[in-house]
């Protein structure tokens, strides 16, 4: 394809490059938010569940996860998956905190 103005091709070659296909249009937003957990290693039922995680679309969601966990009495710590930015990281000491809209979660 030639183009008599060469300013006008690589403008349009940029636009066609750079813009959003079609077919990602409609595809769904991926996982944000992770939750890690694990039993409390004094609790003997839970003696043979190791380390686990689960992801999620919202902060919500994972916060209703996290006060589950934790309501058993688990630990568990929680973030962003990555490429998502800001990169956020709830460590154990915080999450009860982070999760529990009344402690200003």
């Amino acid at each position: 394809m030639t183009s008599r103005n060469p300013r006008a091709f690589q403008l349009r070659l940029r636009r066609e490059t750079f813009s959003p296909h079609m077919r990602y249009v409609g595809m769904k937003q991926g996982d944000i938010w992770y939750v890690t957990f694990s039993p409390d290693k004094t609790d003997d039922t839970a003696e043979s569940m190791a380390r686990s995680t689960r992801t999620f679309k919202s902060e919500i969601d994972a916060k209703l996860f996290a006060m589950q966990i934790l309501a058993k009495g688990w630990s568990a710590s929680a973030g962003t998956l990555n490429p998502h930015q800001p990169k956020q990281v709830v460590g154990p000491a915080q999450i009860e905190q982070w999760a529990d809209p009344g402690l200003g979660g």
